[in-house]
């Protein structure tokens, strides 16, 4: 997931992230995104949930990209 967040929160919102279970690495970007999570889960239903009720819901993001990956 690409992550954009509000100007100087990338360490503190990473750190959050990375608290999620599923979350299974954060990176700290520069550029037109400020974070990278990856993330997994078993089915499109868990995804979604992580994503709306999870990452979407910590304060200081502003937008959010999902790219999904599948093997």
């Amino acid at each position: 997931m690409l992550i954009s967040c509000e100007i100087g929160e990338e360490q503190s919102l990473c750190s959050k992230l990375i608290e999620i279970p599923e979350i299974k690495n954060c990176l700290i970007t520069f550029g037109s995104y400020d974070i990278v999570a990856e993330f997994v889960t078993d089915t499109s239903i868990e995804m979604n949930e992580i994503i709306t009720s999870k990452i979407r819901k910590l304060q200081k993001i502003r937008s959010t990209i999902t790219l999904r990956v599948t093997n």
